[in-house]
């Protein structure tokens, strides 16, 4: 198994804390005035979502549902597992899905997709890291971090078989 060390960065933390800072003040500016209930894909997203409601200068409320589609694997499975529901309602609210990162676009696709069947009075997407060469199901990203290369990436809250969350930085694993 691959040591933190032998990985090789891809962002450092304080290209991270740029981005998310950029991301937040889009996110001020959009929702002036709203109350938007901001709802986490788990685990990934919780160290990004953290980061960001800190430089919110809005009222919001938030929500986490756990969705897994990788398991232990470094591919996914195209299989959807919901592990933890949505508890909040939906209906008639400003909603923004926090992601950490946009792959094949099948889980935040298939959670986009049940979340339009509550009626929520808009619906967006803000992703910190984004893999385009990967997608297999088209997501629009309403608010956008990164674009990254066709790597597996750790670190910043992303994981290879619940190792590597804790890195301050985003790294890949050399194949």
């Amino acid at each position: 198994m691959t040591a933190p060390e032998q990985l090789k960065v891809l962002l450092t933390k304080e290209e991270i804390r740029g981005g998310v800072a950029r991301l937040a003040q889009e996110i001020n500016r959009d929702y002036r005035g709203k109350h938007p209930l901001l709802l986490g894909i788990l685990k990934g997203s919780f160290v990004f979502m953290a980061d960001l409601i800190r430089l919110l200068e809005i009222p919001v409320e938030i929500d986490f549902v756990a969705l897994s589609s990788y398991g232990s694997a470094r591919v996914t499975s195209g299989e959807i597992k919901v592990v933890q529901g949505l508890r909040s309602k939906v209906k008639g609210r400003d909603v923004l899905v926090i992601e950490d990162i946009v792959d094949t676009g099948i889980t935040v696709g298939y959670f986009i997709d049940y979340l339009k069947k509550k009626k929520p009075s808009s619906l967006k997407l803000c992703a910190l890291f984004d893999k385009p060469s990967r997608r297999k199901v088209h997501v629009p990203i309403d608010y956008l971090g990164f674009t990254i290369p066709d790597r597996f990436v750790v670190g910043y809250g992303l994981d290879y078989d619940e190792r590597f969350r804790h890195l301050p930085d985003l790294r890949f694993i050399e194949d």
